[in-house]
């Protein structure tokens, strides 16, 4: 996975800084036009929606597929759907996801989608993946949501968004992914059932293996074992916790060592997925997390799961409780300043495309773009 670049709005008790941009966002209109970066009016809010001036947001993996051509997305759209930023609008009545009622000023972040609550999939503990779900930075503007992503300088956020409170000592740099890689994380844990006491092997050190890293140590993991191709990273993953970090040929022994209750395939290649499968321990538990788009088969011995227990679950995006749980990650880790660092440059809006050029290099986890 790629390292993270930012996008930021202005949103600065400095007095020296300048005048935040009028109502603006980057609009993607496909591989071949481009980015335009637009003035457009704000919307009428309808009841249940909330309007956000966005402070920071940073270029996701899946931005970058979108550009290069790799995933299809409906244009003319607003990429981008990790993000922070600072309630400025509301209509109607909408609620936290804590209770409290949202009002202006509040920092937020947001579910990556939307979620109606009453279909059958919301019944069921699934509302990320809700019959009529509306996902930010990947729906075509129209008329009444022309602020659907984060690379804008507000985010008009539809009822159905789930919405949980930042607080403001939170570094805008570790808060802007929390909707999309922590929250991420923090569903996979859940869904494997990962508790203190479990040895966890986290395939893929990227910006979602780091935070799985950091999550299972704050979980009380008794060991956690990290596995990447990239040196940088392996030493990266030490830094966030893990006992050992291994290239991909050494795994095994590392696995025999330390045991594989839990495992965390992070990287969707499709020979890490072999070895999550071959690895995982008896009675263990493994979450397939990086096979997002289609790859080559893998295969498995169908007696060897069923005598030693083994469960294998998918997990893709989370509901609004994963959300709050990864907010609240963020506030107790004392690895914040490592995971600021995972944001190491911010281009302004207005300079997105050399955002984007940052964030291909793969220097960092994540680029960040900025409002101002």
């Amino acid at each position: 996975m790629t390292h993270p670049s930012t996008v930021n709005s202005a949103h600065s008790s400095d007095s020296s800084a300048c005048p935040p941009l009028p109502p603006t966002a980057a609009v993607w209109s496909g591989p071949e036009q481009g980015f335009s970066v637009e003035e457009l009016p704000l919307p009428r809010l309808l009841p249940g929606e909330v309007l956000v001036r966005i402070e920071l947001a940073t270029v996701c993996g899946s931005d970058l597929h979108t550009v290069a051509g790799h995933r299809p997305t409906p244009v003319p759209t607003v990429l981008g759907h990790e993000a922070v930023g600072v309630v400025e609008a509301v209509g109607g009545s909408p609620l936290l996801a804590d209770g409290r009622p949202v009002v202006p000023g509040r920092r937020v972040t947001w579910t990556i989608g939307t979620s109606c609550g009453s279909c059958r999939r919301c019944a069921r503990g699934v509302p990320q993946k809700c019959e009529s779900v509306r996902k930010y930075g990947h729906e075509a503007v129209t008329d009444h949501w022309r602020y659907n992503g984060g690379l804008a300088t507000h985010c008009h956020l539809v009822a159905g968004t789930g919405l949980v409170a930042v607080p403001d000592e939170l570094p805008a740099a570790v808060a802007a992914p929390a909707n999309c890689a922590t929250a991420t994380v923090v569903c996979a844990a859940r869904r494997t059932g990962l508790t203190a006491g479990d040895t966890v092997v986290v395939i893929g050190c990227g910006m979602l293996g780091l935070t799985a890293v950091a999550y299972a140590r704050d979980l009380g993991a008794r060991h956690v074992i990290a596995c990447d191709v990239d040196e940088g990273r392996r030493h990266l993953a030490l830094e966030f916790g893990a006992d050992v970090a291994c290239s991909p040929g050494a795994l095994e022994t590392a696995v025999k060592e330390f045991g594989a209750d839990v495992v965390l395939e992070l990287s969707g290649h499709h020979r890490a997925v072999q070895s999550a499968l071959d690895l995982v321990g008896l009675d263990g538990r493994v979450a397939l997390v990086g096979s997002v788009s289609p790859g080559p088969e893998v295969s498995f011995e169908p007696n060897t799961f069923v005598r030693n227990l083994t469960r294998v679950v998918g997990s893709h995006n989370y509901a609004v409780e994963d959300l709050t749980e990864a907010v609240n990650f963020l506030v107790r880790t004392p690895l914040r300043d490592r995971f600021a660092r995972l944001v190491p440059e911010s281009f302004p809006l207005t300079a997105v495309d050399a955002a984007f050029a940052a964030a291909r290099t793969g220097a960092a986890p994540r680029v960040a773009v900025r409002m101002d």
